[in-house]
């Protein structure tokens, strides 16, 4: 038996549920195809020695030492180490934000999350930002333009991503 399209009532209530998972995450995350960026709050008078950032192929921890990590786990595909990076900003309320920036290995894929042990996001109903398609080469363009169309005739909606 063939799956059925989710009823407007179901993709809502399914929906609501990604929303409500994610706003739970003590982390906000976005992605591109071809990178993620994960963003969370200290307090103003941290310094990056008070935090624990450790970025590897296939995992990620990060949060303030000696605390449990805000996050931890094996990330759901691999990333180049050396092209990823975390700084340290203060914001204009006095706080710090902790940026970790994760360029993807395999540029052309969407992840469901950003460790293997966090709630999952609806990676079919994710809709490019086409301003960012010039940013593209020729033929990654084209891929992810036939990506979109093919989307939207589904009826896709954008994915809340935190």
């Amino acid at each position: 038996m063939a799956d059925k399209e989710p009823t407007p009532v179901e993709d809502a209530a399914a929906r609501a549920k990604e929303a409500e998972e994610q706003a739970a995450l003590p982390y906000k995350w976005t992605q591109v195809i071809s990178e993620l960026d994960i963003t969370f709050t200290v307090p103003g008078n941290f310094k990056s020695r008070d935090l624990v950032i450790e970025i590897k192929k296939n995992s990620l921890q990060a949060g303030i030492k000696g605390q449990e990590p805000l996050i931890k786990g094996d990330l759901p595909h691999p990333i180049h180490v050396d092209d990823s990076t975390w700084t340290l900003s203060t914001n204009t309320d006095g706080t710090k934000t902790v940026e970790i920036h994760l360029d993807k290995v395999n540029k052309m894929e969407w992840w469901a999350h950003v460790v293997t042990n966090a709630p999952k996001i609806d990676v079919s109903k994710i809709q490019p930002d086409s301003s960012k398609l010039s940013d593209l080469d020729g033929e990654t363009r084209g891929m992810v333009e036939k990506m979109m169309f093919d989307q939207q005739q589904k009826g896709a909606r954008p994915a809340y991503l935190g």
